[in-house]
């Protein structure tokens, strides 16, 4: 399967969502948000007092919420434009968190976190948080290895993660009060890593994989089933357009976690053509929750 290339001149793309009709995305290294839409027009949406990592979604009432990693702050944007703290998350780890998820019942899910990394690691085990509607946070899971992206089934009732150092998905039930439980691994990926993650209207999950450079689209259980390659690191993608069914990718060329602020621009945006739409959270459908 081809990609086409969507547009260039990024740092780091990642945490992509389909919204209002463009591919949101952020453009680490940088601070910026970027809307993208299908022609490659691109538009600064908003600057974030974040390097990297950082990640959005949406709140039911259609606020941006923003994961500030290193600072461990859940921001959300009001109506004028300004960033408030949506909850703190500085009193769960010193390490940064990394991805977000809302859900359609408004359960909003942050990975990263965790214990300290051991001597010569970039990471430690990394936990999964719950900030309720409430306002309650929570840690949900932890253990995780090296916790990337992150969807959740169009019945509410299952988290799917990518434990990129596992070389796997795991998924979770979810309760009734946002919580956790029954963590079983839902496809065994072999040599890939994944990093960010969709679901499709059938049930499969597309994951990004920035070492073997592709993303591929994966059955429960691990049967690998459609695949794109292209010429850099896959480092996330979301199913957006009119009917779903084009697969964006955030791509761009790895150089090391220490090389990943410079002033290399070798991220795009790519897209594909791909047979079933996208389904559940991060929705394709503007934020639309239940």
């Amino acid at each position: 399967m081809n990609a086409n290339i969507i547009t260039t001149g990024l740092a780091f793309g990642e945490s992509p969502r389909w919204h209002d009709s463009r591919l949101w995305l952020c453009n680490w290294g940088t601070g910026e948000i970027v809307a993208v839409d299908e022609n490659g027009r691109s538009e600064v949406m908003l600057t974030v007092p974040a390097v990297l990592p950082y990640s959005i979604d949406w709140l039911p009432d259609g606020r941006l919420l923003v994961v500030s990693g290193w600072e461990g702050l859940l921001l959300r944007q009001e109506a004028g434009g300004t960033l408030v703290t949506h909850a703190d998350l500085r009193h769960l780890s010193k390490n940064p968190w990394n991805e977000i998820v809302v859900d359609g019942r408004g359960n909003i899910y942050v990975n990263g976190g965790g214990p300290a990394p051991a001597p010569g690691e970039h990471f430690g085990p990394g936990t999964i948080v719950l900030v309720a509607a409430d306002g309650g946070v929570r840690q949900v899971a932890e253990d995780i290895a090296f916790a990337n992206g992150m969807a959740v089934t169009p019945d509410n009732k299952t988290l799917i993660v990518a434990e990129s150092h596992a070389r796997r998905l795991t998924a979770f039930d979810i309760g009734e009060d946002g919580s956790l439980s029954k963590r079983r691994v839902w496809a065994d990926l072999g040599n890939d890593y994944p990093d960010g993650i969709c679901i499709d209207a059938e049930g499969c999950v597309w994951y990004a994989d920035v070492p073997n450079r592709h993303c591929v689209r994966v059955r429960e259980g691990g049967e690998k089933i459609d695949r794109v390659e292209v010429d850099r690191g896959c480092f996330a993608c979301m199913l957006g357009g009119a009917d779903g069914r084009t697969l964006f990718i955030a791509a761009a060329e790895w150089r090391g976690f220490e090389n990943m602020v410079s002033d290399a621009r070798t991220g795009q945006v790519l897209s594909a053509a791909v047979s079933a739409p996208g389904a559940g959270w991060p929705s394709y459908t503007s934020g639309t929750r239940w």
